[in-house]
């Protein structure tokens, strides 16, 4: 199992945090980077300084290392398709990302055609692992258009009661990711068991709660690490019993 970062704020404010998805030890499977709510008006040297070494860690560690992934927004459906297209571009010339982690991404089928083609315009600018942030599991044509999907995204107090459809059993973990809040210490390696016994590969776990009244997607709340982040990175790194 590998750990998300998906809402790290600006390199410039958390020097700290963008340094974890260069350790070797830390597991990070990806890393979102956000200039403002996108990748800008024009490159960001700071943003250019994270992304680099991120991209320079992996040519030296290989293919198991951390992705740099840039932020896109499709508002649950409501984005213009040639802004985010446009942002996409600007994120792989400016910033040379891995992919791209796609934001309030719909999830029923009536949007999946809108959302085929979209991703379809956006692989054309070239290889990208692409990771479709739902936040519920979605119609499961959605896996036919990305690397990953993230099927959770809440408080530990929905997700220790929640099951995944029939249909995920048929996908290997690595196709999927769970983001959990509110998360209390004593429940870390209960959160951990649940995510494997779901079939998730990519986890975030933190104590953070949001703030009132509650951020919109819930994402504010993982913007910073967790309190027990150095206890996620030891005990994923040396598994939990089931």
């Amino acid at each position: 199992m590998r750990l998300a970062l998906p809402a790290l704020p600006h390199p410039l404010l958390a020097p700290g945090e963008w340094a974890e998805p260069l350790r070797a030890d830390a597991g990070v499977h990806w890393a979102v980077l956000d200039v403002d709510n996108g990748p800008g008006q024009r490159p960001d040297p700071d943003c250019l300084l994270a992304a680099g070494r991120i991209s320079n860690a992996r040519r030296r560690r290989g293919p198991g290392a951390a992705l740099v992934l840039g932020r896109l927004d499709l508002a649950h459906g409501a984005a213009n398709p040639h802004l985010v297209l446009a942002q996409a571009r600007a994120w792989r010339d400016w910033y040379r990302v891995d992919g791209y982690y796609v934001r309030r991404c719909p999830s029923d089928a009536g949007w999946l055609p809108a959302v085929t083609s979209l991703l379809a315009r956006v692989r054309a600018l070239g290889p990208a692992h692409v990771v479709l942030g739902h936040g519920v599991h979605p119609h499961p044509g959605y896996a036919d258009l990305a690397a990953q999907l993230v099927t959770f995204a809440g408080p530990w107090s929905r997700y220790r009661w929640s099951r995944p459809p029939e249909w995920t059993a048929d996908l290997p973990a690595d196709r999927f990711c769970h983001l959990v809040h509110s998360l209390p210490a004593t429940r870390v390696d209960e959160a951990l068991r649940l995510a494997r016994w779901q079939g998730a590969g990519t986890v975030l776990l933190t104590d953070r709660r949001p703030r009132e009244p509650q951020e919109e997607g819930e994402m504010g709340v993982f913007a910073a690490l967790p309190g027990y982040w150095d206890e996620i990175v030891s005990r994923n790194g040396r598994g939990v019993s089931e």
